[in-house]
């Protein structure tokens, strides 16, 4: 008897590219339902039912992050999160996160170069709670002395943990200083020892006053709730917080485009040497952008892709070898890394980093490879609004980064129709020899450290 194919092995099959039967193999996820919406404060709200569990997840966007920071206090957006887990005018310190694990919630919040998101889960009843929570904490932050002295040491402990004890810990500090002069995204989003320490309170309020208003906010909650009760609830606590008395500011200084290329020698405190070549890119949304998210698959996602196979397994240049399109709010950076093989050169491993850029404007990628990597597009795209909280950040990310909360569901279609000719197209569009930066780190004496600056 001929056996049927399971809806698990086939879907596993599909999504790792080992059996494509059609190049539309990938089937359309159902497109999420919303309703948006704006408060007379300017708060942007987005509500999404989905009453298959009895939860309510809630996502506060603030449009401010490491990118809008001043020069002498990077990190700022990364501690002033800290800051809003240290109570309000009617919440004692840490106690956002204690009422939300009382109920059987969860609560948390990250920084990332554009925004700052906090989110909490909980039973759908307590849909109130986290309203309140977040409209006082929005509202009536409370700033202290001693909670920010507090913070600034728990912020330098997490920048020791993962920045400067870990190996090659700089590294991303060290590539992003190099390649930016004039855009913020030149520091990364844990900022400088420096700069903490400089950090004061009258910095903090400010902060606080200027980015932390209805008008640079986006809310979304997914889950089981009633419409109407919640958006009587969103206009009774957070309808009454004002808007700010001015525009929030959007003074980030573009990058000049890069004329040369660019080659760096530095010492670093590891115990191999390092490779880097990056190029310049454009920005999440940008219609260049989602043949570069192909690039990033095809050149440096994993062990299977092509610069791990050549410097790794066949050339033997490099221990590991890594990279990827970071594709953000303003344009970026990709860039390809190699810990360089004992016994081989820097020079080699840049040699072959570069050979296999220049591969992809050369020639076409494969069928295969596209394929493969559509499949890991849709797994992904599919796997990833499983859960209220999943469906929340695409819902948001869709709204503030890309200004259209169309593309929350438009960009299934976007990647299913990207074509060989259009990854070949950005590569030799990015890849040039004129917007290069090659960056070679040698092992240096014991706590020597490349330079970065603010």
């Amino acid at each position: 008897m001929r056996q049927r194919l399971s809806l698990a092995v086939a879907f596993a099959l599909v999504f790792t590219g080992a059996w494509s039967p059609e190049p539309s193999a990938a089937v359309r996820p159902p497109k999420l339902q919303y309703e948006l919406m704006t408060l007379p404060n300017g708060l942007t709200v987005i509500l999404s039912e989905d009453h298959s569990t009895p939860i309510v997840h809630l996502q506060l966007w603030y449009h401010v992050g490491s990118k809008n920071e001043k020069p002498g206090r990077t990190g700022f957006a990364h501690l002033f999160e800290h800051l809003m887990f240290k109570g309000s005018r009617n919440v004692e310190p840490e106690g956002h996160t204690s009422l939300v694990s009382s109920v059987g919630g969860q609560a948390n919040a990250y920084t990332e170069d554009d925004v700052t998101v906090f989110w909490e889960t909980v039973p759908s009843q307590y849909l109130p709670l986290i309203l309140w929570l977040e409209a006082d904490r929005m509202a009536t932050l409370r700033i202290d002395q001693e909670s920010f002295a507090n913070e600034r040491e728990v912020v330098k402990e997490e920048r020791r943990m993962r920045v400067d004890n870990q190996p090659y810990g700089r590294l991303s500090e060290i590539i992003y200083d190099q390649a930016f002069s004039t855009h913020p995204y030149k520091h990364t989003t844990i900022g400088s020892m420096q700069d903490l320490a400089a950090a004061s309170v009258d910095d903090v309020r400010n902060f606080y006053n200027t980015f932390y208003v209805p008008e640079n906010a986006t809310l979304t909650l997914v889950g089981d709730f009633d419409p109407g009760t919640a958006k009587e609830l969103l206009n009774e606590y957070f309808g009454r917080v004002p808007k700010a008395g001015q525009p929030v500011p959007r003074d980030i200084p573009k990058e000049p485009p890069q004329t040369r290329e660019r080659r760096i020698t530095l010492d670093a405190p590891w115990p191999l040497p390092a490779v880097v070549v990056a190029h310049h890119i454009t920005h999440d949304g940008n219609p260049d952008s989602y043949p570069l998210h192909i690039v990033s698959k095809v050149l440096s996602d994993g062990q299977t892709s092509r610069i791990y196979k050549k410097l790794v397994y066949e050339k033997r240049l490099a221990v590991a070898a890594f990279g990827g399109a970071n594709l953000i709010e303003d344009p970026n950076l990709f860039y390809a890394v190699a810990i360089v093989q004992p016994g081989q050169t820097p020079q080699a491993a840049i040699d072959a980093l570069i050979e296999e850029l220049d591969r992809l404007k050369s020639e076409p990628i494969t069928d295969q490879e596209l394929q493969r990597t559509k499949n890991q597009f849709a797994r992904d795209y599919i796997l990833g609004r499983e859960s209220n909280q999943q469906k929340a950040g695409q819902l948001a990310h869709a709204v503030v980064i890309h200004g259209d909360i169309a593309t929350a569901d438009g960009e299934f279609e976007i990647f299913q129709n990207i074509t060989k000719a259009d990854v070949q197209r950005v590569a030799r569009t990015y890849f040039t020899p004129e917007n290069r930066l090659v960056i070679t780190l040698q092992p240096g004496r014991p706590g020597a450290a490349a330079p970065v600056g603010r």
